[in-house]
């Protein structure tokens, strides 16, 4: 995700700063030379110091907290480094706006659907209850309820922003389903799926997302929307089995399966309703499923075979 958004603000000509951790050499953001474009700070978000320089050094007005650990089975096996980084990390940063603004006009949080927990009322909508209760799932409520605090409690200027399931090329977390199965079809390999394949999400391509964000730090800086949460998605629940026959249909082959059924503590269904976002920000998705998996994959053809 950072590296979408670090390309269309860099093609604007903007000043960007990237407060990076670990440098992935094989990650998009140096493979399409996107970091030589930025400027980069080394740091943790767990690090208030680190963070508190990337904002502080380099003037920074927009915010975008995209750094987390999201991966649900690392969470579950080290729920620390997951509470560190995602709830730590988020109230670092807040609290680094806090004492620089007004410097610090807008702020976006990068939240999930997962932010809901378990709900036998679906889709979800921005006023219902943040009820994570696994590892990860917790991190992105307790982000929600601190950005919230931020801007209820300090009139920090701090929207957030939940997606479902993001997907587009660069995402190198195997474990996915969308990178995982081109990884798999383009090496000739049977597609292995964790779960029994029905579990239903939403699926947004990463150029919709890059405009949500955007979209919603524009208006931010216009409208007083500070604490506002913000649901974006296409409205159109796939299984984890729709999903990978899409895959399929957009690399002309037919996916052999290998069902392991053993996905733990994953919330079965989960879709979200966008009426707020479509009403008060005037945004809608413009990529089907099959328009950005033919995107996606057209990337991971290039990076993988070459």
């Amino acid at each position: 995700m950072g590296s979408w958004l670090s390309e269309y603000f860099v093609a604007k000509g903007a000043d960007v700063v990237a407060l990076v951790q670990d440098e992935d050499r094989h990650s998009r953001f140096y493979t399409d030379g996107l970091a030589e474009r930025c400027t980069i700070v080394r740091g943790d978000l767990a690090n208030f110091l680190d963070v508190m320089r990337a904002v502080n050094s380099y003037e920074i007005e927009t915010v975008f907290h995209l750094g987390a650990q999201t991966i649900v089975g690392s969470a579950l096996r080290d729920p620390l480094e997951c509470f560190e980084s995602n709830i730590r990390g988020t109230y670092n940063l807040l609290e680094a706006a806090r004492r620089l603004s007004p410097m610090v006009r807008a702020f976006v949080v990068a939240s999930s659907d997962k932010a809901y927990g378990d709900s036998p009322v679906l889709p979800y909508t921005e006023d219902m209850p943040l009820r994570g209760l696994h590892p990860y799932d917790v991190s992105k409520s307790c982000t929600d309820l601190l950005a919230q605090t931020y801007a209820h409690t300090y009139g920090l200027n701090v929207t957030i922003a939940r997606c479902g399931n993001i997907y587009g090329g660069g995402d190198l977390n195997w474990s996915r389903i969308v990178p995982g199965t081109i990884r798999s079809l383009l090496a000739n390999e049977k597609v292995v799926l964790r779960s029994d394949g029905s579990m239903i999400r939403d699926y947004i391509y990463v150029r919709d997302v890059v405009e949500a964000y955007i979209t919603l730090a524009e208006k931010s800086y216009d409208v007083d929307l500070a604490g506002q949460a913000f649901n974006f998605s296409p409205e159109r629940g796939l299984t984890v089995m729709e999903v990978v026959q899409e895959i399929g249909r957009a690399m002309c082959v037919e996916p052999e399966l290998v069902i392991q059924n053993r996905a733990k503590m994953e919330i079965q269904n989960q879709t979200l309703d966008s009426t707020r976002a479509r009403s008060l920000l005037s945004w809608a998705p413009k990529w089907t499923i099959a328009e950005g998996l033919e995107e996606t994959v057209a990337w991971y053809r290039k990076a993988l075979l070459r």
